[in-house]
């Protein structure tokens, strides 16, 4: 057997087992499937222009739905009050202030790369869409419900802009 025919054999018999893993429910990681990691930057591709698509930084899609961005604008280092909502490509969604019916707040510097480059755009009242390539949401490693690798789609509306500042037990506003 030739070194070559014998690569191939370990790459098909790797490729089965992969395989036949991915079918077994929990048994596999969708991180570790090519063509799922191909998916995920094809759905990026796929954005386009036509539809409000605009490209930032690091591959980021981002697309206003509402307002106009003339509001005050956020820093990164201000503390955010926001609704989102956010799916995987495949529609499931992993996380929503809108189906709990509360809005989150966050300091915006503790957040994932995309939302410090895109929440910076958008002013009080707007609503916008984003789609972060991992490399600017959680990377390969994942998080949660989130596999590695994963392009993520969000929706998210910049409520207010608070001054706060840490204090013993929580964030509470400035005078």
């Amino acid at each position: 057997m030739t070194r070559t025919a014998l690569i191939a054999g370990m790459a098909w018999v790797a490729a089965l087992g992969a395989s036949m893993a991915s079918a077994q429910p929990g048994a596999a990681d969708p991180s570790q499937d090519a063509a799922w990691h191909n998916k995920q930057s094809l759905a990026l591709a796929q954005l386009k222009a036509s539809d409000g698509w605009q490209w930032m930084e690091g591959g980021l899609r981002w697309r206003r739905n509402k307002g106009d961005g003339s509001g005050r604008h956020p820093k990164v280092s201000d503390v955010i009050e926001l609704n989102y909502a956010g799916t995987l490509i495949d529609g499931t969604e992993f996380d929503s202030t809108y189906a709990r019916n509360e809005p989150a707040i966050f300091p915006l510097g503790a957040l994932i790369p995309a939302w410090q480059l895109a929440v910076p755009m958008m002013g009080i009242g707007d609503t916008i869409e984003i789609a972060a390539p991992a490399d600017l949401a959680y990377g390969t490693d994942g998080k949660g419900p989130i596999p590695g690798g994963a392009t993520l789609l969000f929706k998210i509306e910049l409520m207010d802009i608070l001054n706060k500042e840490p204090a013993r037990g929580g964030w509470s506003v400035d005078p």
